[in-house]
């Protein structure tokens, strides 16, 4: 390469294929989780884990999905034994989501793996090159879904 830099066009195509790489990296990682734990699955088990608890209309609302979306992979993580349903403890009548003990086993292999992954993957980078790396994604991902176009007309 020259010392001129590429037109923004040509590094924001290889952005986008380089995190289309890396979302299907987190599918196939998520998959050698669990065989039946899709990703969306597995992220909501996270966050459930991270939240010490939540509603599954506040998964909804995080993640910006239909309500029948989370129900539908909430009970799958309920029929796998990875999450149970307790009553709230100030409305016995609203139900709060908790991962069970293998649930959160499973996160906590889970995390000890993908550490281990990036850990090997960026074992030959400067300090000063993870540093950039990770304001830079701190920077992109606190920019949320703005600039994205609107999803389909309904």
């Amino acid at each position: 390469m020259t010392g001129t830099q590429p037109p923004r066009e040509a590094s924001v195509d290889v952005i986008q294929r380089e995190l289309t790489a890396f979302a299907r990296r987190a599918r196939a990682a998520a998959a050698r989780v669990h065989p039946e734990l899709p990703l969306v699955s597995y992220t909501l088990l996270a966050h459930i884990e991270e939240q010490s608890g939540c509603r599954a209309t506040d998964l909804a609302a995080h993640y910006l999905l239909d309500k029948s979306t989370v129900s539908r992979q909430v009970a799958g993580l309920e029929k796998l034994g990875l999450v149970e349903r307790r009553p709230a403890p100030d409305d016995h009548r609203v139900h709060v989501l908790h991962p069970t003990e293998a649930g959160s086993r499973i996160l906590a292999t889970a995390q000890t793996n993908r550490l281990a992954a990036y850990q090997e993957r960026l074992k030959d980078w400067s300090a000063e090159d993870l540093a950039h790396f990770a304001a830079y994604l701190l920077r992109y991902n606190a920019a949320g879904t703005s600039g994205l176009p609107e999803g389909p007309p309904r």
